[in-house]
């Protein structure tokens, strides 16, 4: 795949993984957008990246991606990238009493469902690029779930296969579909959990796990396992319940045991 002389739209590009995204797409010579729910720090992004183009729009919500898709396609016809990437991860503990049933599902719309509803909107547009791709971005934990973050988990193995299935729907088309699956990550996202619930695992710097996708893209690589999301994939392979064990021992801590 050509990585430059794209138009392409980043969900959840404000911070992390999407921004990171955003600054190397820039410096490969692409347009690029980028969409969060936040307007303080899409703004705060764009002060960093000033050619930017910023869009405040909730990739879990059916309504404001059509809303998005017709003010994208307007300003810009040329879109031919996708990247969603948009996504949060929370510590669930599943005994607690009053879990609020739609908060608890929450990940699911933004993780899951979000992805699916932004290439169903966007693909008829992109099947009208001379070339054209997506990239939805999953985790390693799309193979072996960590078990404190159930939902998270279950709503990256969905994208998963979501992502199979649409790669194979669309291979007589002119749109090429990525997946990218990253390990534990450098970016806001592993604030939120104890050390202890990573012990094992080093968080690869940002820049370069995006630095990884995108020679990935490069080379046609469509499922894209940087670092230990390789070795998680191949883990479960041959040893399953070892590799399932051994993320099941952040229960305990979570547990208090």
């Amino acid at each position: 795949m050509k990585m430059s002389g794209n138009t392409v739209l980043v969900t959840g590009g404000s911070s992390g993984i999407g921004f990171e995204f955003a600054n190397q797409l820039l410096r490969l010579g692409n347009t690029v957008i980028i969409t969060g729910r936040d307007q303080a720090k899409l703004d705060a992004a764009q002060q960093k990246l000033p050619t930017i183009h910023t869009f405040q729009s909730d990739a879990g919500n059916p309504q404001a991606i059509a809303a998005l898709y017709a003010e994208v396609v307007k300003q810009f016809p040329k879109l031919n990238v996708l990247i969603n990437n948009a996504g949060f991860m929370r510590k669930i503990n599943l005994h607690t009493a009053g879990n609020d049933l739609e908060d608890l599902s929450s990940e699911i719309e933004t993780n899951l469902s979000g992805p699916i509803w932004m290439v169903q909107q966007f693909l008829s547009h992109l099947k009208t690029q001379e070339s054209a791709a997506i990239l939805n971005v999953s985790s390693g934990l799309a193979f072996v779930p960590l078990p404190i973050s159930p939902i998270y988990c279950a709503a990256k193995a969905g994208i998963h296969s979501y992502t199979l299935s649409l790669r194979a729907q669309l291979k007589n088309t002119k749109i090429k579909v990525f997946e990218l699956a990253p390990p534990l990550t450098a970016t806001p996202l592993v604030d939120t959990f104890d050390p202890a619930e990573l012990t094992g695992s080093k968080a690869m710097p940002v820049t370069d796990m995006v630095r990884f996708a995108i020679k990935g893209m490069a080379s046609d690589q469509y499922e894209i396992r940087p670092g230990q999301s390789n070795a998680l994939k191949m883990m479960n392979r041959i040893a399953p319940n070892f590799i399932f064990s051994q993320l099941s021992k952040t229960v305990d801590h979570m547990l208090g045991k």
